[in-house]
């Protein structure tokens, strides 16, 4: 058997640095290229049987019916989420498509309660401050997570490592999920309604996928329902959350704190080094105007354990669909 040739989109240098190890066994020909899919670049595919694709590549009909026509067979994401990928037109066209169904979901529910931290006991500010040798305790002044109650929105994987990590914090965890965890409310978690939830809890985590039933989950109404002073995490997909209307809650102090690791448009800005560059998108400029607004570049995953298990699973996935065979840990999406 031939030598199957990936090409890769969004590709960096760690995502070259681990595939490249892991490639020894399967010796696949992969070729990185830096830039994100879409029609700009579509036509870069040249003879390859596969392409490996990340959280912001556009994967619509039209580029999947380019896609098809250059001989593609396999759509393989290095991610858990799949909502940039059109499935329909891919199964019309006899692709597959695989994902990593999950890599380290503590990675993720970690830098979520890093985030949480930061934001209540304002280290990040304190850290700057004390490099300045002001050693001033004003203005710094937190509150305790023993004690309060955590609403968790999503309680797969991620969402239940970070359940979990909250109960050791001495937390009162209520939870919202289509399909409630049998082990959890073993664990003590509390699953009620949504509103109940969101009107309840002083800290609300986003766990959940983006889909058309979860997009803006997060708006004015839902916003609304939160108590004055709550504090709002999302290191889940950028579309859960409105963000003109976050800022609004945060304007009028009924969002007391925000914390995100994805944004509705990051596409344009994250995984980039902008540090000489203008940046023109308002929104974003806005939020970090904020001294209650934490943001991290999509980072929540950036872990070696994960990459390490995303390279792995990546690499299987493909080898198991090139033989006829279907990916392990429920992979395969087409």
């Amino acid at each position: 058997m031939l030598p199957m040739k990936i090409l890769f989109f969004s590709a960096k240098p760690y995502d070259k640095q681990f595939f490249n190890v892991y490639n020894e066994p399967y010796g696949f020909e992969i070729e990185y290229l830096e830039t994100h899919l879409g029609p700009h670049i579509v036509n870069a595919v040249d003879g390859q049987e596969a392409v490996c694709v990340f959280v912001n590549d556009k994967v619509n009909a039209e580029i999947i019916s380019v896609l098809a026509s250059k001989g593609v067979k396999i759509i393989a994401l290095r991610c858990a989420g799949f909502n940039n990928v059109d499935l329909e037109a891919a199964r019309a066209h006899g692709i597959r498509v695989c994902r990593v169904p999950e890599y380290s979901p503590e990675a993720v529910a970690e830098h979520t309660v890093a985030m949480l931290l930061t934001l209540v006991r304002k280290t990040h500010k304190a850290y700057n401050r004390v490099r300045e040798q002001n050693f001033s305790l004003n203005g710094l002044l937190g509150f305790n997570l023993h004690g309060k109650t955590i609403g968790v929105v999503g309680t797969g994987k991620i969402g239940g490592a970070f359940c979990r990590i909250m109960k050791g914090f001495g937390c009162r965890v209520l939870a919202y999920d289509l399909f409630p965890n049998t082990d959890l409310q073993a664990a003590g978690i509390e699953y009620q309604s949504l509103e109940a939830v969101l009107s309840t809890a002083d800290v609300v985590s986003l766990h959940c996928p983006l889909n058309p039933a979860t997009h803006y989950l997060i708006n004015e109404n839902t916003l609304a329902m939160m108590k004055p002073g709550v504090t709002l995490i999302n290191t889940s997909r950028g579309g859960l959350i409105n963000t003109a209307h976050a800022i609004d809650a945060l304007k009028s102090k009924h969002l007391a704190n925000l914390a995100i690791d994805v944004y509705e448009q990051e596409e344009k800005l994250f995984f980039k080094d902008l540090s000489e560059n203008i940046i023109e998108d308002d929104t974003i400029q806005r939020l970090m105007s904020f001294p209650n607004v934490l943001v991290t570049a999509h980072q929540a995953f950036f872990t070696e354990e994960a990459l390490t298990e995303i390279a792995q699973v990546t690499l299987q996935n493909v080898d198991r669909l090139r033989r006829g065979e279907e990916p392990a840990q429920g992979g395969s999406l087409v």
